[in-house]
């Protein structure tokens, strides 16, 4: 089994991971594809540090800390390149903090042609329906800018579109993408699609892992392949989306943090079997935290009076929020079951899997004339003690 390492996370917004050790891209990448009309850093500026300094924070909206690094690979003779610059990302509506995040990780953008190299890219993000606060934010997380329009995004779109269909679709998944680096999708996205494809899972759930978890697809390929490998032994049919689940489960996860998630789980009386059985059942129940895990079993152990084992035969109860769904949900059935309006052997754990309108037309719209205080109990005023019958 593959894991991740434990080391994470970049600059950009804290989201995306610079290096895995065990299954994301380690190159040594050229750098950036040539967009910039830059000016050699030899030749003598006509701006002082400290003026260059200025101009970052009070211009581009830099803190002095990023500016004080920023100023290092940047010499300005003039401003009138990054004033139009500026004044083209802020005609897109591009807003201070999404400036000063563009320039603090690529200053050498200032010295784009605002024309020629910047505009083009911002257009054909509108063209293809990326409009108002998601034109800047796409651009920002996914450093759009940075990249060759026709060798690099343009291509990934395609890429995009063949799986996911619509434009619709695209745009939803670049705001979710953000483990998307666009200098790997050829290297690394690609070559991990074909061996989901040599597999024979479908096209539409491959389409769901680029939309709902990218970072599993940014997985070092040889890493990737092996996981996909060992979750087919298994016994997980690649025509099934848990297949794709299981193998999220298993990048995502680091080795450590799989472990202690695991004895979590055996803390509370599961064995190797009963695990692995919850596992197939739904793998996306070991995305949750340790914390989260031991949490969800301690509660649904010694508050709602569920054994170890009935947990393991439902993981999904492991997705839900313990304030947001068990307690509202739970203080609603204490309160009918106090009044005999329900049976207190109700399958508590049917009930959690209710979808909100199942659940609101089922246990509030059908008693509230009888028992107004369930309204109190799902609004979190009533709080939950514990089935007594448990």
């Amino acid at each position: 089994m593959a894991f991740r390492s434990c080391k994470s996370i970049s600059p950009i917004f804290h989201f995306m991971y610079d290096t895995l050790i065990h299954h994301r891209i380690n190159h040594n990448t050229p750098t950036i594809v040539r967009f910039f009309e830059t000016q050699s850093i030899a030749n003598k500026s006509n701006f002082t540090e400290k003026q260059i300094i200025s101009y970052l924070t009070e211009s581009c909206g830099l803190s002095l800390k990023s500016a004080l690094s920023a100023a290092k690979g940047v010499n300005i003779n003039s401003t009138e390149k990054p004033d139009s610059v500026l004044k083209l990302l802020r005609s897109y509506g591009f807003t201070e903090t999404h400036i000063s995040v563009l320039i603090s990780l690529t200053p050498k953008l200032i010295f784009a042609d605002p024309e020629t190299n910047l505009r083009p890219k911002i257009e054909y993000f509108k063209s293809l329906g990326v409009v108002g606060p998601d034109l800047p934010r796409i651009i920002c997380s996914c450093y759009m800018l940075r990249y060759s329009l026709e060798n690099r995004i343009k291509p990934t779109v395609n890429l995009l579109q063949r799986y996911l269909g619509t434009n619709e679709n695209v745009i939803c998944a670049l705001k979710r993408s953000i483990h998307l680096d666009l200098r790997n999708v050829q290297k690394v996205l690609v070559p991990n699609i074909n061996t989901l494809q040599a597999q024979d899972v479908p096209e539409s759930h491959i389409g769901k892992l680029i939309m709902l978890h990218s970072r599993a697809l940014m997985s070092r390929v040889d890493v990737f392949k092996e996981v996909t490998n060992a979750v087919k032994e298994m016994g997980f049919d690649p025509k099934s989306i848990l297949f794709l689940w299981a193998i999220c489960s298993m990048t995502m996860n680091t080795k450590l943090n799989w472990e202690k998630k695991k004895e979590a789980c055996m803390s509370f009386g599961w064995s190797e079997s009963t695990f692995n059985s919850a596992f197939k059942l739904e793998p996306r129940f070991m995305l949750s935290s340790e914390k989260k895990i031991r949490e969800v079993i301690d509660f649904l152990v010694n508050k709602a009076g569920l054994k170890a084992s009935e947990i393991s035969k439902c993981p999904s109860l492991f997705r839900f929020s313990l304030e947001r769904r068990f307690i509202p949900r739970w203080s609603v059935l204490q309160v009918l079951m106090s009044k005999g309006l329900i049976r207190k052997d109700v399958d508590v754990v049917w009930v959690m899997n209710r979808t909100k309108e199942n659940f609101e037309t089922r246990f509030l719209t059908k008693y509230k004339e009888v028992a107004s205080e369930i309204i109190k109990a799902y609004d979190g005023e009533i709080g939950f003690q514990g089935f007594s019958q448990k």
